[in-house]
């Protein structure tokens, strides 16, 4: 069995699905697990709701419920055209009911498990069109829900895997044989609370079912050729690469490179699994294959941007030292609510943290660290990951911006500017 996933940009409209319908014909003999994201920007959309849910807003709610709704129903409409009797129309108001109900009522628990109640709409909403849709079209499958094959912790928003769980209810039910339509990105807890992987995680869903059923092969289809060393609508001249070993591929995921999550290689590593990335546009093509040892071809330096960054900084008020002890406080709170250090930097009696910015993450964060330093902020900054660096290369970056923070080891250079 091979698992193919899919991302939202694939599924964004009408045309998109019908793209993916056309890449599966392309593997009529196959048999495949199909992982697809949330459809679009819905994503996106569902954390605005989750924002005005908490803030008590129910205009707000209401307005973006109707605007998702008025999203999905046109998609469908696209798909299954004057057929407004099939039973996916049923599926989707049956979802969009569920979420009205949970909108109805006052939020229950942390903000993380609020948010995973909600954001896990989008994924199921997705699958549901378009399993039903490839159904339609002959390309026969089983919609499959994430939330009863994988099991994780109680770890919101960055959910840890039951791998001994997970492996006895995917292997119970996945069949050889047989295709199937599954959410990426989602799970449950042992109260079947829906969880999430953390953001774009569908690609480790992909990963973790791979692992467990022990596949041929994990494609992952894009827009673009395959992974390139740099984000072509931030970076000029950017070029495929053919190859790169699954180290390589951690290190850039970990520095924030968008085409792979950073969790997704280990499982398939263990397993000596290979990772491909393809582009849905020209399915016959190559794209890059990511293996074990794979050196990486073409030998180029690797450019990756993370915008929307804030440097926090942290300073001792009796001039004491920034220890070991203050550390392990400060980096248990960006653990507790949950924000990822991009970069930090540290002297005797101050530190510095580069953070995605989060509007309502990062303003309780602070609020705790000011109890025990001085706190500086400063937003609207982007944080510039080079591997492989040279002097072109170097000054390529250093010439976009100016230099708030740095820091260099032996192939990795980052530098936070402002543009």
């Amino acid at each position: 069995m091979k698992v193919f996933k899919f991302g939202g940009a694939s599924v964004k409209d009408v045309p998109g699905v019908q793209r993916v319908a056309s890449v599966l014909n392309h593997f009529p003999e196959e048999n495949i697990l199909v992982v697809v994201s949330a459809m679009g920007k819905t994503t996106n959309a569902l954390e605005e709701l989750v924002a005005s849910f908490l803030k008590g807003d129910e205009l707000a709610s209401k307005e973006k419920l109707a605007k998702l709704k008025t999203f999905h129903l046109d998609i469908a409409d696209g798909l299954f055209e004057g057929q407004r009797e099939h039973k996916v129309f049923q599926d989707i108001e049956q979802l969009f009911t569920q979420l009205e109900s949970i909108l109805s009522a006052s939020p229950v628990g942390s903000f993380n498990r609020v948010y995973d109640q909600i954001v896990s709409f989008g994924e199921l909403l997705s699958t549901k069109i378009v399993s039903a849709y490839l159904n339609s079209i002959g390309y026969e499958n089983r919609w499959l829900d994430s939330r009863r094959l994988i099991r994780t912790d109680q770890n919101y928003r960055a959910a840890r895997v039951d791998w001994n769980f997970t492996r006895r209810m995917v292997t119970e039910t996945v069949q050889e044989g047989m295709r199937y339509v599954v959410q990426g990105f989602i799970g449950s807890d042992d109260d079947l609370n829906p969880t999430t992987l953390g953001r774009e995680g569908s690609d480790y869903t992909a990963s973790v079912l791979a692992y467990v059923l022990q596949a041929e092969e994990v494609v992952i289809w894009k827009d673009v050729p395959g992974v390139l060393n740099g984000d072509p609508k931030v970076f000029e001249d950017t070029k495929l690469l053919n190859q790169i070993s699954y180290r390589e591929a951690i290190e850039l995921a970990y520095y924030g490179a968008s085409v792979i999550h950073p969790k997704t290689i280990q499982p398939l590593q263990e397993r000596n699994i290979p990772l491909r990335v393809k582009s849905f546009e020209a399915p016959d093509a190559t794209g890059t294959t990511i293996t074990e040892g794979a050196p990486l071809e073409p030998h180029l330096s690797c450019f990756i941007r993370k915008e929307k960054q804030q440097l926090i900084g942290l300073a001792t008020r009796d001039l004491a030292f920034i220890a070991e002890d203050h550390q392990a406080k400060i980096y248990k709170l960006f653990h507790q609510f949950g924000l990822r250090v991009n970069l930090s930097q540290h002297s005797a009696t101050s530190s510095y943290f580069c953070v995605n910015d989060d509007p309502i993450a990062t303003p309780q964060l602070i609020e705790q660290l000011k109890q025990s330093f001085d706190v500086s902020m400063v937003s609207e900054l982007s944080l510039y990951t080079v591997r492989h660096y040279n002097d072109s290369a170097l000054a390529y970056i250093q010439s976009r911006g100016r230099k708030i923070l740095e820091q260099i080891s032996a192939d990795t250079y980052q530098i936070v500017l402002r543009e």
